[in-house]
């Protein structure tokens, strides 16, 4: 078992704690991880990303070569483009398909969605939408992307939900709960 994962965003959307909640579930699948994060100006709304390696074997390297990450995670459509390079051809894309404009150019919506939509392996959602609607919390939109991406991580779901626990415990069972219930909610967007 071997997973390359680029994880994507801008600075406050939670793609750090998506990268720990994966890596903490890894960990209790009993798996080898390496991880590279670039925080660049993410204080300032800034490019953030982070490449994820899981496998059953040890790796060697925390960084993934160009055209072979197995998955794109992105909570923001432009930024999903921007690691395009380093998917493999049969890889998959999983990204919000809202995006956040934080930029005066920014690309036409619909041309950022019509280049996601070429990957034969896609899902976009509404991330924010059923955190919002469904969990009452749209601070828990990243754990909504991290449950629509679960088909494509390798992992048990279980531990997944494991390593929300590990990693949001501290904070109390409420918040660990909403955001088991966002990977829930996430992981049955069709």
């Amino acid at each position: 078992m071997k997973t390359d994962i680029i994880l994507a965003g801008v600075g406050g959307q939670g793609i750090l704690s998506i990268a720990t909640v994966i890596a903490a579930s890894a960990m209790k699948n009993g798996l080898y991880l390496k991880q590279s994060e670039v925080h660049g100006m993410s204080q300032r709304g800034g490019d953030v990303q982070s490449h994820l390696r899981i496998s059953d074997e040890p790796i060697a390297s925390d960084l993934i070569p160009l055209g072979k990450a197995d998955l794109i995670l992105s909570l923001e459509p432009m930024e999903a483009l921007r690691y395009l390079p380093w998917l493999k051809p049969e890889g998959s894309i999983v990204s919000s398909n809202i995006p956040f404009k934080n930029i005066p150019d920014y690309p036409e919506e619909e041309a950022i969605l019509a280049e996601i939509r070429k990957i034969k392996s896609h899902v976009l959602i509404d991330a924010d939408k059923i955190a919002k609607e469904q969990v009452g919390s749209v601070r828990s939109a990243n754990m909504v992307l991290l449950g629509a991406a679960t088909p494509f991580l390798g992992l048990d779901f279980e531990k997944i939900e494991d390593g929300i626990r590990a990693v949001f415990g501290r904070k109390g069972e409420e918040i660990v709960e909403t955001n088991i219930k966002a990977l829930r909610a996430g992981k049955e967007y069709k």
